[in-house]
């Protein structure tokens, strides 16, 4: 496990973030994008075809650009650059990921890693699933 090292110690502006989730028998996407002073959140389901990879939309949320500037930082996203988390030993299956954003203006951030995750993973996706929840108050 290798983590980036950052100069910055916030996120206090974020373009885009997307999170995408692999396993045995699906793959689904997270994507936050800054929008007219919000942010829109996006949930994809991923469908193979022979055209190519299609992306479904089934869940959308518009929140506060405040909101999740403070789910990035209470994650400590910018802490995760450069995570690369190998495949534990004797886990025969699990969920792979890979996050890419754009924060700050230009500062790039990525990380990987097949069931071997950063900290505040967790907490990250919970955060996303709230938002997109329908009975979440503060979003449209």
């Amino acid at each position: 496990m290798e983590l980036g090292h950052n100069r910055e110690k916030e996120i206090r502006s974020f373009e885009t973030v997307l999170l995408r989730l692999s396993g045995m028998r699906y793959t689904a996407e997270y994507e936050i994008l800054f929008r007219d002073g919000s942010a829109e959140i996006s949930q994809y389901a991923i469908r193979f075809s022979k055209e190519g990879d299609q992306r479904v939309p089934e869940k959308r949320a518009v929140c506060s650009e405040k909101e999740i500037l403070q789910l990035l930082n209470s994650c400590k996203l910018l802490a995760w650059d450069g995570f690369s988390g190998a495949h534990p030993k004797g886990v025969r299956d699990g969920i792979m990921f890979r996050l890419e954003a754009v924060v700050n203006g230009n500062h790039r951030i990525y990380a990987t890693g097949s069931e071997n995750f950063p900290q505040h993973f967790r907490d990250f996706t919970d955060g996303l699933n709230r938002f997109l929840s329908r009975d979440r108050e503060g979003c449209v």
